[in-house]
Parts: structure tokens; C-alpha cells; sequence
């Protein structure tokens, strides 16, 4: 596996443990552990993120995210040709 797919998977992975804990949260609000493991989750993810598009560039195309020059949406293969 290449350092970009880990990189990507990484993200994927906080993203899913994130929204798992987001619905675990909603019938659970006073759970403190699940709150703090939340907001811990959330803290590495935009680091991670942070980290993703500084190396890699943006992750989607809808000005989440600044853009270095050239445009850099699109500057790798696209995964159907790799």
C-alpha cells in the first residue's frame, strides 16, 4: 500500500469513528468518556486532514480548502487509472 492510500485510509477511519461516536452521542449525550473521545477524535482528524491536503491537495472541490497554483483538484490519476 502506497503512503497516500494509509494517509487516505487514516482519514477514513477517524471520519468513520467520528460519526459512529456522533450517533452514539445523540442517545447518549451525558456519556463524558464518549464526549471526550469525540472531541479527541474530531482534533486528530483536522490535523490529519490539515496534513492530506498540504501534501496531497485538496480532498473535495467545494472551497473547503485553499488551492496552490496550478488548480490542484485533479492532480493525480484518477483511481480507474492507476
Amino acid at each position: 500500500m502506497t503512503r497516500y492510500n494509509k494517509d487516505f485510509e487514516e482519514l477514513m477511519a477517524l471520519q468513520f469513528a467520528i460519526v459512529e461516536l456522533n450517533l452514539f452521542l445523540d442517545t447518549h449525550p451525558d456519556d463524558e468518556q464518549a464526549l471526550r473521545d469525540y472531541n479527541r477524535l474530531v482534533e486528530q482528524f483536522e490535523m490529519a486532514k490539515k496534513a492530506y491536503t498540504e501534501k496531497y491537495g485538496p480532498l473535495v472541490n467545494f472551497g473547503y480548502g485553499k488551492s496552490k497554483h496550478p488548480w490542484q483538484w485533479v492532480n493525480e490519476p484518477w483511481p480507474w487509472d492507476r
